[in-house]
């Protein structure tokens, strides 16, 4: 029996560690991003006070620039999408996936934000190889990709498949 408390103790102990060490490297990642995303503001993540970090849990604490500390349930829907896709590169930084599919993220974005957001994707794709796969009606969003697939229907219960490269149509056009 106190071999087994010993065991469950170190592996709590490697745990604990382990978890607060990539919290910490994702909260960093996550303050550097989010000041991307808006421009500046603060953001953070933070454990619950009091509670063992492996029992606990994790708030997510964001202030756009510009606006006064307040509940992130006051926050517009634009930047909580961009709050979370901050949160989830920081994640992608720490640990890069080799594909990433964000389902219309950048719908309750602003033609400014989408920038931002295009930008982000962009730089953590260059960084950590990872291909992001976005659905979107957004034209900026689409107009800052490699490649675009659609679906049209050219007549009556029958879909098609589109593709357009547009890496090879900005190439030709510089030949051109």
């Amino acid at each position: 029996k106190d071999a087994l408390e010993r065991i469950i103790q170190r592996i709590n102990t490697d745990s604990r560690r382990l978890f607060l060490e990539t919290l910490e490297t994702i909260r960093t990642n996550f303050q550097t991003l989010y000041r991307r995303a808006f421009g500046g503001g603060r953001a953070d993540i933070v454990l619950e006070e009091g509670v063992d970090a492996l029992e606990g849990g994790v708030d997510i604490v964001a202030t756009p620039p510009g606006k006064p500390s307040f509940s992130n349930s006051l926050l517009s829907g634009g930047e909580k999408a961009l709050t979370a896709v901050a949160l989830l590169l920081a994640i992608f930084q720490f640990r890069p996936s080799p594909f990433c599919v964000l389902d219309e993220v950048d719908a309750p974005l602003d033609d400014s934000n989408i920038g931002r957001f295009c930008n982000l994707i962009e730089e953590i794709g260059n960084v950590t190889k990872t291909r992001f796969l976005i659905v979107t009606h957004h034209r900026i969003t689409m107009a800052r990709m490699d490649r675009l697939y659609g679906v049209t229907m050219p007549e009556r219960g029958v879909s098609q498949l589109v593709s357009v490269d547009l890496q090879g149509v900005n190439r030709l056009r510089a030949i051109a």
